[in-house]
């Protein structure tokens, strides 16, 4: 991230979760995210809803319907973590807070219904669908394609987006970024990250057997925000309602760009994604792949693609939308 952003600031706390990062080393490390395609044009005059009238709203949704098993079972091994909790509570206090917030408003423009009105839009729409209070949501000017989430001791959670990255999505991807987003904060995993992130920070300035357990936490953390990762790819379908929206971010992730996203191809990159999963299930395959992804704070693109892809056609997925909308169906007699 540039000089600007939170990961910049003198607290060098990254609690973020960028798309963007999925296909990278990794040097800015803790929490990422990102989606893509073209930017968003309204003819003046004319108001825009990429909601449609008949689209599910999920009015009864809870974390647990869409977290991933892997999920599931990373964040009950951070809460054996001792002291955990406490330790984050501890070090995140007001003067922090404000750092974060001072520094966000003084480099970004806030979105509200009389400022980039199309983007609050996309954000309130999404925020309904999955029965979470909207977020603040925040443009930052920056060249690279991101989009994060901060959440700390309750205050207010935002949402920041990349200019960048607004000039190459598509609406209904620009949407199902922000559901992603949204996911994060449903699920509660930034307290999750920001914690455990702490920890790891201070874990290292311990001589001989603080580098031990910094290292392991470590681990355990990556493993943890892949597998969260995964869920909220889950509410970003939940939200797009269409599984090759959320496909089509994650082969622009994988290599897109504006000049080229009019030739990019879903479904042959979704086949893509198949050949991958199965030149990856031999034995040497499966060795190869932990090799790749072990050091990554969020899965393979390809990886991305074809869980969500198995999720859509899930009988889970299907159930969901069901109960939805015979939900909707009762409240709307």
């Amino acid at each position: 991230m540039g000089s600007v952003s939170l990961s910049s600031s003198c607290l060098s706390w990254k609690s973020s979760y960028r798309f963007l990062d999925s296909i990278s080393t990794d040097r800015s490390r803790l929490g990422s995210s990102s989606f893509g395609s073209r930017s968003i044009k309204k003819k003046p005059g004319i108001s825009v809803s990429v909601c449609m009238a008949d689209s599910v709203v999920f009015r009864d949704l809870d974390a647990d319907d869409f977290r991933h098993p892997l999920d599931k079972q990373n964040t009950l091994l951070l809460r054996t973590i001792p002291g955990l909790n406490e330790l984050g509570k501890a070090i995140l206090g007001s003067i922090a807070e404000q750092v974060m917030l001072l520094e966000n408003i003084g480099t970004s423009v806030l979105v509200a219904e009389n400022q980039l009105s199309d983007l609050h839009q996309l954000m309130v729409e999404a925020a309904n669908i999955l029965n979470i209070e909207a977020p603040d949501l925040y443009v930052r000017q920056n060249p690279v394609p991101n989009a994060y989430t901060l959440a700390i001791s309750g205050k207010r959670p935002f949402v920041v987006v990349h200019t960048s990255l607004v000039e190459l999505l598509t609406r209904k991807e620009l949407q199902a970024v922000l559901a992603h987003e949204l996911g994060h904060l449903k699920c509660d995993h930034g307290v999750w990250l920001t914690f455990a992130n702490i920890l790891t920070l201070g874990a290292y300035t311990i001589p001989g057997l603080g580098g031990l357990i910094a290292q392991r936490l470590e681990e355990q953390l990556f493993r943890w925000l892949r597998a969260a990762e995964l869920t909220c790819d889950r509410a970003a379908l939940l939200v797009a309602q269409d599984p090759k929206v959320v496909i089509s971010v994650l082969m622009k992730l994988a290599g897109g760009c504006p000049s080229l996203s009019d030739q990019l191809n879903v479904d042959a990159f979704l086949e893509q994604a198949r050949s991958y999963d199965k030149a990856a299930s031999s034995p040497v395959g499966w060795y190869i792949r932990n090799a790749q992804t072990s050091q990554l704070s969020h899965p393979l693109p390809v990886l991305r693609a074809h869980e969500i892809d198995e999720w859509s056609r899930s009988e889970e997925y299907k159930s969901l939308l069901r109960r939805a909308t015979q939900l909707n169906s009762v409240q709307n007699v």
